[in-house]
């Protein structure tokens, strides 16, 4: 719950450990430690994702220039979130650092309640049931391959970015534009309707 809130703790780690002990039991409460997983996921990230709608867009709009961060580039990621957000929440939960921040920036990007719901839960479920099953059914050797997908996880995560930017690098203008077109008018703090 905590690591899904936005604090970067090992959630993943935790799961896979309950799992394999669960598995070396014969018959441990694999079922129970899924469901706990998965509840303290959603539960962390709705707290991450208040966080952020609380929070969010208010710090970056009062220090977000010192990043870069005008209100361009923050219509952006509104718009980013608007197109892509149902995806970046579910498959957020699959990578570790992104799995930390993706309830924060969905609540400081405005992306729907709802929806955010809909997306948190399934990813959730599914990430504790593979992580889950994966450590109660193959024991050590999960973890073994634990390690490589998550660092291979993080390489596609990475590539993403790194493809995302060059194009944004090249692109930025017409996207902020494309951007702007969608979303008129000034930021909408999240949770409040345009005047």
């Amino acid at each position: 719950m905590l690591e899904s809130s936005g604090l970067p703790l090992p959630g993943e780690t935790a799961l896979v450990a309950g799992a394999i002990a669960a598995g070396r039991a014969h018959d441990g409460p694999i079922g129970e430690i899924i469901a706990l997983a998965a509840a303290g996921a959603i539960c962390g990230d709705n707290i991450g994702f208040w966080i952020g709608r609380e929070f969010g867009l208010k710090l970056l709009l009062r220090h977000g220039a010192r990043l870069g961060l005008d209100e361009g580039k923050l219509k952006l990621g509104q718009y980013l979130f608007l197109r892509f957000g149902g995806a970046i929440v579910f498959f957020g939960r699959f990578v570790a650092v992104l799995r930390a921040f993706a309830a924060v920036l969905a609540g400081a990007n405005n992306f729907s309640p709802g929806r955010f719901f809909l997306f948190n839960a399934a990813g959730a479920i599914v990430w504790a049931s593979a992580y889950g099953l994966g450590g109660y059914w193959l024991g050590a050797d999960f973890e073994k391959l634990v390690g490589p997908i998550g660092a291979a996880g993080i390489a596609v995560a990475l590539g993403l970015i790194l493809l995302f930017w060059l194009y944004y690098r090249r692109h930025q203008a017409r996207m902020i534009e494309i951007a702007k077109a969608a979303l008129p008018g000034p930021l909408v703090m999240p949770g409040r309707a345009k005047d």
